[in-house]
């Protein structure tokens, strides 16, 4: 499953939220796994260790993917003052934008 990854960074003083579409290869989805773990024991074979291995694998690779996002250093506070931050940015830009729409300067003609 394919999903986007929202997080915030700065630059030249100023916070942005920037959205990065999730990479196919960064399933991590450990359901599966634990599925294989399930049916091998079942069966009672000697795959268990193996299929276990796999998984003790997807979860240091999650733990690395967790360790390396952007703002995850951050504490809950900045991350609450980041987003009043952003909040208020698009507050404004919204009331500019109604204020630009008001003053009829974008005269769009009608398709005849």
């Amino acid at each position: 499953m394919m999903c986007d990854v929202i997080y915030l960074r700065r630059e030249a003083g100023s916070v942005m939220a920037v959205s990065q579409p999730k990479q196919a290869s960064d399933d991590c989805s450990l359901l599966p796994l634990v599925h294989d773990i399930i049916k091998c024991m079942d069966k009672d074979s000697q795959d268990v260790h193996q299929e276990l291995a796999k998984l003790k694998i997807k979860i240091q690779e999650a733990r690395e993917q967790i360790s390396n996002m952007p703002g995850v250093d951050s504490s809950p506070l900045e991350q609450q003052l980041q987003l009043a931050t952003l909040r208020e940015q698009v507050r404004t830009k919204n009331q500019l934008l109604q204020k630009y729409k008001s003053l009829c300067m974008f005269d769009v003609p009608k398709a005849s």
